[in-house]
């Protein structure tokens, strides 16, 4: 579907916890540096699978974003998530009010959520009974609960949801979240997505489906999709959000413009659960449909 030109859609806010630094600042820098966020996991003992390594957040507090008790019963996604869209609405600029929340949403996903909880009281469970087992438990590892305790702490009124993609899922919680504002649903959407999977059972469920890099004698440089040489992805975990607002109401307050979203495409392969087709249509089909989104040829 060409897009309607009636209401356009611009990036006014940005915020990231990444395993190169826990700001937009940070990252981008260290980006520019050429530094690399893979090496060998701290967080448990990871010499039992046959990958050793991943993209770790460091020096992460989410006393920073969620003082007091406010995090305590959240898995490390939510923490992620909910610290990026702090930082993306803090970025915006944009004030909430009584007369404005009705129309500020939020779409904010994770491809498998709160895994690190989800192991934790499995043990709990096994070692001390099921009276141990958290009456926060479900409510910390749902997925939807980045956009409902984003909601809740900020008192946003608008479309509440999250989309679950595997690796596309902030990709399309961003695009479902420009056509909430180019249909008219919503003024200003925060979106993104979250994960925290560098965990035994994240670990170890990619490295038995063998869909990860086993350079363990070079992390730095086991992330590469396009050479001939490569040998399976990297596990991450972090966050990225934005703030997306509708044209008009954006340079009415005065909101700095990053960007303009004028497309966005979708598609499937429908060929394996983890290798894209070899001939590249899928992709093609995707940036055609982005292409004419855009009202571009």
């Amino acid at each position: 579907m060409s897009r309607s030109r009636n209401r356009r859609v611009v990036v006014t806010g940005l915020g990231c916890i990444s395993p190169i630094g826990n700001t937009i600042a940070e990252a981008w820098e260290a980006a520019l540096a050429g530094k690399s966020g893979i090496a060998n996991i701290t967080k448990f003992d990871a010499t039992p699978f046959t990958t050793h390594f991943a993209g770790e957040v460091k020096n992460f507090k989410v006393e920073d974003y969620l003082p007091g008790k406010e995090g305590r019963n959240m898995d490390s996604f939510i923490h992620y998530g909910m610290a990026a869209g702090i930082q993306a609405l803090q970025d915006s600029g944009l004030v909430v009010t009584e007369e404005n929340a009705d129309r500020i949403g939020v779409t904010i996903g994770s491809g498998i959520g709160g895994l690190p909880m989800i192991e934790a009281t499995k043990e709990e469970y096994m070692n001390r009974g099921p009276r141990r087992i958290s009456p926060f438990f479900v409510p910390a590892s749902i997925i939807n609960m980045i956009s409902g305790d984003l909601s809740i702490k900020f008192g946003l009124r608008g479309p509440n949801l999250a989309i679950v993609t595997a690796c596309t899922t902030g990709l399309h919680c961003i695009g479902a979240a420009a056509r909430l504002i180019e249909y008219g649903d919503a003024d200003v959407m925060i979106a993104g997505g979250a994960e925290s999977t560098v965990s035994p059972l994240g670990l170890g469920g990619f490295a038995s489906a063998r869909a990860l890099s086993t350079r363990n004698d070079d992390p730095a440089t086991a992330s590469r999709p396009w050479d001939k040489d490569r040998d399976g992805f990297v596990l991450g975990e972090g966050a990225g959000v934005m703030v997306l607002e509708e044209y008009e109401h954006a340079v009415k307050r005065g909101a700095k413009i990053y960007a303009e979203v004028i497309g966005f495409g979708m598609s499937a392969d429908a060929n394996h659960i983890t290798s894209p087709v070899e001939d590249g249509s899928g992709a093609a089909r995707c940036m055609v449909a982005a292409l004419h989104n855009a009202g571009l040829n």
